[in-house]
C-alpha cells in the first residue's frame, strides 16, 4: 500500500513541476527577444492576432472584395454610350493610354505626361501615370468615371496624338493624325 501511494505521489509530482513548467514558458514567450522565437511562439502569436483582428472598413478593402455602386437606370441617358461607360466605371480602377504627338523622346513624354497630371490633379482628377514608350503613358484612375473627364482635358492639348479608353481612340484635336483624316 505504501508502494501505491508513493507511486501516485511521484506521478502528482510530475505532473505539478509540468504543470508549472508549461505556464511559465506561456507566460515569458511574451517577453522573449523575437529572434529567439520558435515555431510554436509564432503560431500563438500568429493565433493572437488572428482573434484580434477585426474586419477591414469597406473602402480599405481590395477593389475585387468591395460592393459595386449601386446604379440607378432610371437617371441614366442611353442615347449616349459615354455616359453609361462612365456611371459604370464609378468606384472602380481603370485605365486609359495617352499617346503624345511629334515623335517625342522618352524624357520629353515624361515632362510632358507629368505636367497633364498636374493639371488633372489640380482639377480634382487624381490619377496615377505609368510610361510605358518613348510616346505613351497610362493614366490610371482609382475611381473609372474620371477617365472620360480627363480625356475631355486630354484631346484639348497641343501635343497630345489620342487618348484610349476601353478600347477607344479618342484623337487629340491638335494631332497630325487628326488633321490628316480631315
Amino acid at each position: 500500500m505504501y508502494n501505491h501511494h508513493y507511486n501516485y505521489n511521484i506521478i502528482l509530482l510530475i505532473f505539478l513541476i509540468s504543470l508549472s513548467f508549461i505556464n511559465c514558458n506561456e507566460k515569458n514567450w511574451k517577453q522573449k527577444d523575437i529572434r529567439d522565437y520558435n515555431d510554436a511562439d509564432l503560431e500563438r502569436l500568429f493565433d493572437q492576432w488572428e482573434e484580434n483582428e477585426e474586419p477591414l472598413p469597406e473602402d480599405e478593402l481590395p477593389e475585387h472584395l468591395r460592393k459595386s455602386p449601386q446604379l440607378d437606370m432610371t437617371k441614366m441617358d442611353f442615347s449616349n454610350p459615354e455616359n453609361v461607360l462612365k456611371l459604370s466605371k464609378k468606384g472602380k480602377t481603370l485605365m486609359a493610354f495617352v499617346s503624345v504627338d511629334e515623335m517625342p523622346t522618352r524624357d520629353e513624354t515624361e515632362t510632358i505626361t507629368s505636367l497633364w497630371q498636374s493639371s488633372l490633379q489640380n482639377n480634382h482628377i487624381i490619377c496615377d501615370r505609368f510610361i510605358v514608350d518613348d510616346n505613351r503613358a497610362i493614366f490610371m484612375f482609382k475611381d473609372g468615371s474620371q477617365a472620360w473627364d480627363a480625356k475631355e482635358f486630354l484631346i484639348k492639348q497641343k501635343r497630345c496624338k489620342d487618348v484610349t479608353i476601353e478600347n477607344k481612340v479618342y484623337p487629340g484635336i491638335y494631332s497630325k493624325q487628326e488633321k490628316e483624316e480631315l
